[in-house]
């Protein structure tokens, strides 16, 4: 995959009206859109899709996998209600998309990658590299989390989910979010669930989506 290398003012324009879409697709969270604004997708894709980057869509990319539509990512991200400074465990890193959006929002990132040929790109992209120093790449199983560097203030998963992973939840700070999309077959319902005490959680629902199967072990 050949990656673009430069953010020229057309690629921020088109951004901008990304941004603009993502609002009227009811997009709120402020430092959601503005971090999306900054991050250029097109860095994410391979070179032959820079003129589509910033159409709401998905595309494909290595190991038979997807970065989502940045609806998706707003989306889940705005669930997730990101501070500066909050630790973030990522399930699926992908592109890398999604964790730069969220370590430009200044989160300290851990994004754990079960596809072998997925993780080791993250060596080949210098830019993602050196712009966003807070992420900290693993490869492992996303069921078991990384309880090495656990409690999160945060988790949130890039992959659908049969059922919510029970075994991340231990993971979380009393007080922390975790979101996943949750349901077999083409779609899945947006879960948020909060971790209200040590042996107490809350969970809501919202809407509907599609992802790839979240697996388990390492690929």
């Amino acid at each position: 995959m050949r990656r673009p290398t430069e953010d020229t003012l057309r690629h921020q324009g088109l951004r901008n009206k990304l941004i603009a879409q993502l609002e009227a697709k009811g997009i709120k969270d402020p430092q959601v859109l503005t971090a999306m604004g900054k991050v250029p997708r097109h860095f994410f894709l391979d070179i032959g899709f820079d003129e589509l980057a910033y159409t709401d869509r998905s595309f494909p990319i290595e190991a038979g996998q997807t970065i989502s539509h940045p609806y998706t990512v707003a989306y889940q991200t705005e669930l997730l209600q990101v501070s500066k400074w909050s630790k973030v465990l990522e399930v699926g890193t992908g592109s890398g998309y999604q964790a730069a959006v969220l370590a430009e929002m200044g989160a300290q990132v851990f994004t754990i990658e079960r596809q072998s040929e997925l993780f080791e790109q993250r060596k080949k992209f210098k830019w993602l590299m050196e712009t966003y120093r807070l992420i900290k790449f693993f490869y492992g199983d996303g069921y078991a989390g990384q309880p090495t560097f656990a409690p999160f203030d945060r988790i949130l998963i890039t992959a659908g989910a049969p059922a919510v992973p029970e075994g991340l939840i231990p993971q979380l700070k009393v007080g922390g979010v975790l979101v996943v999309p949750v349901g077999e077959g083409d779609a899945q319902r947006m879960h948020r669930i909060v971790r209200v005490s040590a042996s107490e959680i809350k969970q809501e629902v919202f809407d509907e989506f599609s992802f790839v199967p979240m697996l388990k072990g390492k690929s």
